[in-house]
């Protein structure tokens, strides 16, 4: 049974992974799922200011005013750099770190460093030419179903984009046991390149899902079933 603290995605919020709260209850796991400043139902405090050291607090407050320790952080895409930030700064607190098809950044990154060069320019003219400080979400995965779409289309809303491209300052080496789950259907994107790295690198366990980018929507089941083998294998 494991203390399990979401590092959720770009775009997105604690909503979307609602369908993956009873699975956690099913598995005596304790999953804690905050929405970060400016997304889900705390949008209406987005603003050209939030960042990524904005979400890495939201989150280190979670830790401190829910009492929790030894957690196991859970970061999904955008959230993988959360969860390096929270367990850089909370090391007594977070023992374990799971990266769901997510970025896995070392110090001085930006998310903006980590992916390709046109898609880089993508997000900041998508900012410029909106308000211009917000990037507007990216397209859901083809194989999301009609019901799926609809329920997430007017929950999905733009994210500061000083959150992509604020460097990551880390304060040492991470040495807490990690696992990175790719999603094979999104093989051969940006994350492809972390997950090589969790199968070469020492103190990494490597996990595949058949799924897209976002399990939590279209496979919730299957990715409990890798999430409790994982958590198993770091004795959680």
């Amino acid at each position: 049974m494991a203390t399990i603290l979401l590092a959720h995605g770009a775009w997105s919020a604690a909503w979307a992974w609602k369908k993956m709260r009873p699975l956690m209850a099913a598995a005596g796991h304790a999953f804690f799922a905050p929405s970060y400043t400016g997304l889900g139902e705390r949008a209406h405090l987005a603003g050209p200011d939030v960042e990524l050291d904005t979400h890495i607090e939201d989150l280190l407050g979670v830790l401190h005013y829910e009492d929790l320790h030894d957690v196991v952080v859970l970061g999904h895409s955008y959230g993988g750099m959360v969860a390096t930030g929270v367990a850089d700064r909370a090391p007594a607190r977070v023992t374990a770190a799971i990266y769901l098809d997510a970025f896995v950044p070392q110090h001085g990154q930006s998310l903006s460093d980590l992916v390709p060069v046109e898609q880089r320019a993508r997000m900041r003219s998508g900012a410029v030419n909106g308000d211009g400080w917000s990037v507007p979400p990216n397209p859901s995965p083809a194989d999301t179903s009609p019901e799926d779409l609809a329920w997430i289309a007017g929950k999905r809303v733009p994210t500061p984009l000083k959150c992509f491209e604020q460097p990551l300052l880390l304060h040492g080496e991470l040495t807490l046991p990690r696992a990175y789950i790719q999603a094979m259907r999104n093989a051969g994107g940006s994350f492809s390149t972390f997950a090589a790295r969790a199968r070469s690198e020492a103190g990494w366990r490597s996990y595949e899902i058949d799924a897209s980018h976002s399990p939590n929507v279209t496979a919730p089941d299957a990715l409990m079933a890798v999430l409790n083998t994982a958590l198993a294998d770091m004795g959680k």
